[in-house]
């Protein structure tokens, strides 16, 4: 019995340790990811602000050849609304709307349904490195409230992963 105690003893106390921990990590995280494409940035830009394109370099896209998706709107303008549903739970379900757009950067908010809901912004931005280079930059921006903050670190490492395949498939696209 005293071994079920001390056992019990030591769960709450893990969990008091990590709650207490999640008070001193913050609850907005950000992704930076860059690559550059041997493309004048015009080239490049006229296919990233088109969602639609997305379906030939996000591996999120990509993953479900099933998705169902739908789009609403004029690709490539503020207020474009692209949506998706997948039964694949790394895909889920949820949008994505332009915001903002300028010759230099593409602005979305996301809404995510599943597999967990929330909302968060992400953007794109291009310089021109010379006149056939072009740095694409992919920035996402999340957002955990106390206690789920403490899982920021798995979310950065996750996207960090998948924006840094998402611009290598972009640029074997755009450098064929």
């Amino acid at each position: 019995m005293k071994i079920l105690k001390f056992i019990g003893l030591g769960i709450v106390s893990l969990i008091a340790l990590l709650l207490i921990i999640a008070l001193f990590i913050p609850n907005d995280y950000s992704v930076s990811v860059s690559t550059t494409i041997n493309k004048p940035k015009q080239v490049v830009f006229d296919y990233v602000k088109l969602i639609e394109n997305q379906e030939n370099y996000s591996i999120w896209v990509m993953q479900d050849p099933n998705i169902n998706m739908d789009y609403q709107g004029v690709d490539g303008t503020v207020g474009f609304k692209a949506s998706w549903d997948s039964k694949d739970d790394n895909v889920g379900a949820g949008s994505q709307i332009i915001t903002a757009i300028s010759e230099d950067r593409i602005d979305v908010d996301l809404h995510f349904e599943r597999p967990m809901k929330g909302d968060n912004k992400a953007s794109t931005l291009l310089e021109s490195i010379s006149e056939n280079e072009t740095k694409v930059t992919a920035e996402f921006y999340g957002h955990a409230s106390y206690p789920m903050n403490l899982m920021n670190f798995i979310g950065e490492k996750f996207i960090t992963d998948a924006q840094t395949q998402n611009l290598a498939n972009l640029k074997k696209i755009l450098e064929k």
